[in-house]
């Protein structure tokens, strides 16, 4: 009983064996027979994928990725050999003639492929969905008709097609730099800006209308009518903050003293900030001008100073690496390396000396630089009576 059963075991192992190597055998048989009959058809295929040709050339293409597939699920169910060469067969007839058909169109339909980019470059198909639907149409109709071999209708489909993608590309490039604006335009003429803030609305209104023109000129400059869209954008939500100051002045919920008192509070923190005493008694002009000077002083500051460091930076790269190259050559302590040292030491007193000069001088009294170790001291604010010459 138990031999038995042991052959049972070892005959099902055995036939378990047979029927995974019957397997494996039938696997690579078709796999013999793809590379075989397939070989013309893959690589027509990607000739016509490389040309784009589903786009260009979408019967003939079409018709190929048909013919491939039965060809592929002939091959997988096991159907005649001859059935399955012929599909592929076909499929490497059609890519070809579709990869040829393709490279035609791309020299023929050269004009609206470059619009088409263009447009969809510009973010057309979100921006502009309508005019680009209509584009593609006349697009899909002008490869038709020259897949067909109607070059001429082919080239008016072409034309149709090219002005309506540049249409959907100004229009997408306008809504991305001008939309925001005119919504916020549209906006203020809602809630009445223009009877409290008609100036700043007409300039906001003008600004766009500048922008607008600029790209209808000249669409691939966008600096220009990009900075345009945004000061329109500014004016306009200056408009409208400066309606709801006038509303509540009108409504006796803010009166002019509060409104001038506010702005004059503002211009205290800056003061205060600047260490300028806020004098504000004949308006704000006085104070005004005093905090554009100090800001200036800064900004001549800073200039001075960064000068000031890269000719350091420069000067001490250029000594260290004198004192590098003299110390490999001569080993260190040598009377050129101190003399070297010596130098360096007396730029230091220059740049000392310069500072002194410097902080003897207001911005408005005087101007100081420096070339090299000679200070020079540009005199500003002296008046001469007429004809003297002496201060």
């Amino acid at each position: 009983m138990i031999k038995i059963a042991e052959i049972c075991r070892r005959y099902s192992a055995a036939l378990l064996l047979l029927t995974m190597i019957a397997g494996a055998g039938t696997a690579s048989a078709q796999n013999e027979l793809r590379e075989t009959f397939f070989k013309d058809a893959d690589t027509a295929k990607a000739k016509a994928d490389a040309a784009n040709a589903e786009l260009l050339a979408p019967r003939s293409y079409g018709r190929g990725l048909d013919e491939y597939e039965d060809a592929e699920e002939g091959l997988r169910r096991g159907r005649n050999i001859e059935y399955v060469r012929s599909n592929a067969g076909e499929a490497a007839t059609y890519f070809n003639t579709a990869a040829k058909a393709a490279q035609l169109a791309k020299t023929a339909l050269a004009q609206v492929m470059k619009s088409r980019q263009d447009a969809a470059n510009a973010r057309a198909p979100e921006l502009s969905a309508e005019i680009w639907a209509e584009a593609q149409r006349k697009f899909a109709d002008a490869i038709r008709l020259l897949e067909r071999g109607d070059l001429k209708n082919a080239k008016r489909r072409e034309i149709e097609a090219t002005s309506l993608y540049r249409d959907a590309e100004l229009d997408a490039i306008k809504t991305q730099y001008l939309s925001d604006t005119r919504r916020l335009l549209a906006d203020a003429d809602r809630a009445r800006v223009g009877r409290y803030a008609p100036i700043t609305l007409d300039k906001a209104k003008q600004l766009l209308a500048d922008a607008e023109r600029e790209l209808n000129e000249n669409r691939y400059d966008t600096d220009l009518p990009r900075s345009l869209a945004q000061r329109a954008n500014y004016e306009a939500k200056h408009a409208i903050y400066l309606s709801e100051i006038v509303r509540k002045v009108r409504d006796k919920d803010l009166t002019a003293e509060e409104l001038v008192l506010g702005w004059e509070q503002s211009l205290r923190a800056v003061a205060g900030a600047a260490d300028v005493v806020p004098n504000m008694e004949n308006g704000p002009e006085r104070l005004s001008a005093e905090l554009v000077a100090y800001v200036d002083n800064l900004r001549n500051e800073k200039q001075r100073l960064e000068q000031e460091n890269e000719e350091n930076n420069i000067r001490l790269a250029d000594l260290e690496e004198e004192l590098r190259v003299l110390d490999e050559r001569l080993g260190g302590a040598t009377a050129e390396r101190a003399a070297l040292v010596q130098r360096i030491e007396a730029q230091n007193r220059v740049r000392e000396q310069f500072a002194k000069v410097e902080k003897m001088f207001t911005t408005d009294e005087a101007r100081v630089f420096r070339q090299g170790n000679t200070v020079i001291l540009r005199l500003v604010g002296l008046t001469f009576a007429s004809g003297a010459s002496q201060i």
